[in-house]
C-alpha cells in the first residue's frame, strides 16, 4: 500500500468500469422525429432539407468494436451518426497512435474528406453498437449544391472539428498537470457528448478505458485511475453505472 493511503483510497482508486457494451440501441427513425438530433449538426437542418438529406441516406448497423473506415482510405462516403458512440483515432495501431476524439449522435463523419475529394484522415472504431446514414460523396456535394442552408451547416461542422483539434492540441501542450489534462478531457467529453442538467451537472458515457484516457492525456493508465480517484474522494466526479456526472465543473475547470 503506498504510504499515506488508507484502504479506502485505494479502493477508489483502483476501480475502473469495463466498457459499457449496450448503449445506443436505438433503432434510427425518421430523422424529423428522431430524439438524438442535436443543434449545430446536420440532422438539426429544416425539415424540408432534412427530407431531402434522408432520401440521399441509407441505414446501416455497426455491431460494438468495429472498424467503419481506416486512415488513408479514399473518402468515398460520409456518415451521419444517429445513435452510438464511435471513436476517431490518428496513427496505425502497430505504431504509435492516438484517440482524436469520441464522436456521439448527430456528428457527421467524413465530412472534410468528402468535400477535399480526399482520403479520411482518421480512423473511425465503433465503442457501442451504432446506427448511421452514409451517404456517397456525389449525392452529398449535389444536396450540398441544391441547399444554400446544407452549405452553411458544412461551414459550421467544419468549424466546430477545428475546434475539437484546438482543444486536443492545448490539452496536451498548455495543460501543465496530469490532473489539468484530465479535468480538460473530462470537460471536453461532458460538451462533446454529454448532457447539462438543471443543476449545472453534466452526464456523459463513459466508453473510454483508462488506459485510452491515458493515451490522450499523455501519462499512465496507473495516473489516470489513481487521478479520477482523488476526483471522486473530493466528490467533483461520481461514476455509476457506466455514466461519469460531473458535480463540480468549476472546480474541474480551476485546474486548467
Amino acid at each position: 500500500m503506498e504510504r499515506g493511503k488508507t484502504m479506502a483510497d485505494m479502493q477508489i482508486a483502483i476501480e475502473e468500469p469495463s466498457r459499457p457494451k449496450n448503449l445506443g440501441r436505438t433503432m434510427p427513425v425518421g430523422c424529423a422525429a428522431c430524439a438524438n438530433r442535436r443543434p449545430g449538426w446536420f440532422c438539426s437542418l429544416g425539415s424540408a432539407v432534412l427530407a431531402d438529406l434522408e432520401l440521399a441516406t441509407s441505414t446501416i448497423s455497426l455491431p460494438g468494436q468495429a472498424s467503419l473506415f481506416t486512415e488513408g482510405e479514399d473518402a468515398r462516403c460520409l456518415y451521419l451518426i444517429c445513435s452510438g458512440y464511435l471513436k476517431l483515432t490518428a496513427g496505425r495501431p502497430e505504431n504509435r497512435h492516438m484517440i482524436v476524439r469520441v464522436a456521439g449522435p448527430g456528428s457527421m463523419l467524413g465530412l472534410y474528406a468528402v468535400l477535399a475529394h480526399g482520403v479520411y484522415e482518421v480512423s473511425a472504431e465503433s465503442l457501442t453498437p451504432a446506427q448511421l446514414r452514409p451517404v456517397e460523396r456525389e449525392r452529398f456535394l449535389s444536396f450540398l449544391r441544391n441547399h444554400k442552408e446544407a452549405q452553411l451547416r458544412a461551414v459550421q461542422c467544419i468549424c466546430q472539428e477545428y475546434r475539437f483539434a484546438l482543444q486536443d492540441a492545448c490539452r496536451i501542450a498548455l495543460a501543465e498537470t496530469v490532473a489539468a489534462r484530465l479535468a480538460r478531457l473530462l470537460l471536453e467529453l461532458s460538451h462533446q457528448i454529454g448532457e447539462h442538467n438543471a443543476a449545472g451537472e453534466f452526464r456523459f458515457p463513459l466508453l473510454l478505458t483508462h488506459e485510452e484516457m491515458a493515451s490522450m492525456t499523455c501519462t499512465t493508465r496507473e495516473t489516470v485511475t489513481r487521478t479520477l480517484g482523488q476526483f471522486r474522494k473530493d466528490e467533483w466526479i461520481s461514476i455509476e453505472a457506466s455514466n461519469l456526472t460531473i458535480h463540480q465543473p468549476g472546480q474541474l475547470q480551476a485546474l486548467l
